[in-house]
Order: C-alpha cells, then structure tokens, then sequence
C-alpha cells in the first residue's frame, strides 16, 4: 500500500513543472478539399516561457481550435531552450539568427529601453523575460522562419562565464575593465553561495 501511494507521489511531482506562461502566435486555417466538400482544420504557433531565461516554441494541428493550441503548447515545452541573461534583463552581446529565408538582428539594450521587435520576436523576448531588447527582422515575414530564426540567434548567446570556462580563464580576463569589477564582485557571491 505504502508503495503505491509513493509511485502516486512520484508521479505528482513530475507532473508539477514550473509556471510557464505562454503566447499564441500565429493560428492558420487550412483546408482539404474532400469528395463530399471541405474539411477544414486549425494550425497554432505557440511560444512557452518561464521568463526567467528559459523559452520554447511549437506548433499543433488539429480539426478544434483549443486541441491545436495544446499540442503545440506541449510540443513547445519538450523543446524549451536556456538563454543567459545579462543582470536578467538583456542579452550578452549582439547577434543574427537566421532559418530559411528568415533573418533576424538582436541587440542588446541600456536600462529603460523596452522590447523593440516586432509580432513573432516580441512574444519570444516576453516569454524569455527579456526587458531590454532591439531587434530587427530582415527577409521573411513568415512566423514559423521568424521564431526560429530568433531561437537560432539565441542558441548562440554566451554569457562571460561561459566563455571564460571555455577558454580556462576568469570572468574578469575576458570582460573589458569597466566592466570586469562588478562581474568579479557577481562571481566572488556566487563562489561564497
């Protein structure tokens, strides 16, 4: 008995993931022309965030509505991807993403800037937990090349810590001198913790 109320314990807790938040992108109407006239069906895009760094898309076909946007919201969490964030507000450094014919720029952002972007890259930059962002969409407008041309960008993004493990050296070797003493005094917390 006790070990059956542990495997419904166990299961409980797997089931219980973070918050996420997630924004609908994009729905589509598709048809398919049958011998008795149409069926129609519905294709969502869906971007799924903890806005704390992680963020995930996915895309659900299905005859309803509701039933397209919660597969591609499961889908979208499967495939949720970590991105450092600078003092959880920006990104690292500059970079380009591109997937298809869809081209993205992003850059970062001082304090107080907002989100600059437009439709499919905002909703990623939201749900990431970005607050200061420019970015610009060169090529495709297409939403599908959009988001994964901003997934791609992101996949690149490398905070100083990361880089600095790479190259066997300290945070504060790789960061320029004005910016070394506050990231040394981040470091030095998080050694102490």
């Amino acid at each position: 008995m006790a070990r059956d109320d542990n495997r419904r314990n166990n299961r409980r807790d797997r089931d219980e993931t973070p918050e996420f938040a997630d924004r609908l992108v994009a729905i589509n109407r598709v048809s398919k022309t049958v011998k008795g006239g149409k069926r129609f069906g519905f294709a969502a895009l869906v971007v799924v965030g903890d806005q704390k760094g992680r963020v995930g898309f996915g895309k659900g076909k299905a005859k309803e509505v509701p039933e397209a946007i919660r597969k591609a919201t499961e889908q979208a969490k499967r495939q949720m991807i970590r991105v450092p964030l600078r003092e959880g507000r920006t990104l690292h450094h500059d970079m380009r993403g591109r997937h298809g014919a869809g081209k993205v720029v992003m850059r970062t952002a001082p304090q107080g800037t907002g989100i600059i972007a437009g439709g499919p890259m905002r909703a990623v930059f939201e749900m990431l937990g970005v607050q200061d962002v420019v970015s610009k969409s060169i090529g495709s407008q297409n939403p599908y090349n959009m988001i994964r041309a901003t997934m791609d960008g992101l996949t690149k993004e490398a905070s100083p810590r990361m880089v600095a493990q790479r190259r066997g050296k300290k945070v504060s070797d790789i960061l320029p001198k004005s910016e070394a003493a506050p990231a040394a005094a981040v470091e030095a917390e998080t050694t102490e913790a």
